[in-house]
């Protein structure tokens, strides 16, 4: 892989796991068109990319993720003195538990294994392109959805878990996480930019597990030095992108709506299905 493929895939990561048009749709795209093959030391490089969105992550939501940290360990210490209530609980502990619940619809999916198919699907330009457009439809719908006034603190954990439910699908390559997150979270009345804000905090725990899971890979690799170095600009480019496209993100939820990006999604989709049909 060359120092310019490595930022331009560093570029898009960052930009497309944060905006809903699906990072893995698109990476699974670049990898094609640039020929680079899953053999190709290619789970060390994808495992940078990510941590450097986690990165991003971490940048913008520091103060949240640090409350979190502080809220968890305050409610386990309710939870062994036999204190814990839950209208006892602060917002930050709720928040706490939210992300737990939304986390675990992703546990199942690595229960049931379907890694094998999500390389399957990844590797078909056609499958990747094909699921393009049905995110391209979930955001058009998710606009006709009539704005909540809901925020996490007052919402039921069932929400959180229709929330998770909706993250869980988006492990095809091509339907976005934060896409269906968003979704979800309109579907369960917030407001926008709950909606959002949930959908980024819920990327860390979804981010972590990918990553871990690809850990043991790493040993199965030789990457030489040089190459390190190619993969470390790649995740850096992710960190400095994921950050704008966060903010972007942000900005566009609060003045506009998602069509656009259904529209990109719409196009991008239909150019990969007519090429893997032609091509």
């Amino acid at each position: 892989m060359t120092l310019l493929q490595s930022l331009l895939l560093g570029i898009v990561q960052g930009l497309t796991e944060f905006l809903p048009v699906s990072s893995s749709g698109h990476l699974a795209m670049l990898h094609s068109f640039f020929g680079i093959e899953s053999g190709e030391n290619i789970v060390a490089f994808d495992l940078l990319l990510h941590l450097g969105t986690l990165i991003a992550v971490f940048i913008v939501f520091y103060k949240d993720i640090w409350a979190l940290i502080k809220a968890f360990f305050s409610m386990m210490g309710k939870v062994f003195t036999g204190k814990f209530s839950w209208r006892g609980l602060a917002a930050e502990e709720r928040m706490v538990i939210f992300v737990i619940v939304a986390t675990l619809p992703l546990v199942v999916v690595k229960l049931l294994d379907l890694d094998v198919m999500v390389e399957k699907l990844s590797a078909s330009l056609l499958a990747v392109g094909i699921i393009l457009l049905v995110n391209g439809f979930v955001l058009f719908v998710s606009d006709r959805f009539h704005k909540g006034n809901r925020t996490m603190e007052n919402a039921k954990w069932y929400h959180a878990l229709g929330i998770g439910v909706c993250q869980m699908f988006a492990t095809l390559p091509g339907l976005s996480r934060s896409g269906s997150t968003i979704t979800g979270g309109l579907m369960a009345g917030l407001d926008r930019e709950s909606a959002v804000r949930f959908s980024f905090i819920l990327s860390i725990p979804a981010i972590l597990g990918a990553s871990v899971f690809k850990v043991p890979d790493l040993f199965e690799q030789h990457t030489d030095a040089a190459q390190w170095m190619v993969y470390l600009a790649g995740m850096a480019a992710a960190a400095v992108v994921g950050v704008v496209a966060m903010k972007l993100l942000n900005y566009i939820s609060k003045k506009s709506n998602f069509k656009i990006f259904s529209y990109y999604c719409w196009a991008v989709g239909a150019a990969a299905v007519i090429y893997s049909l032609i091509g």
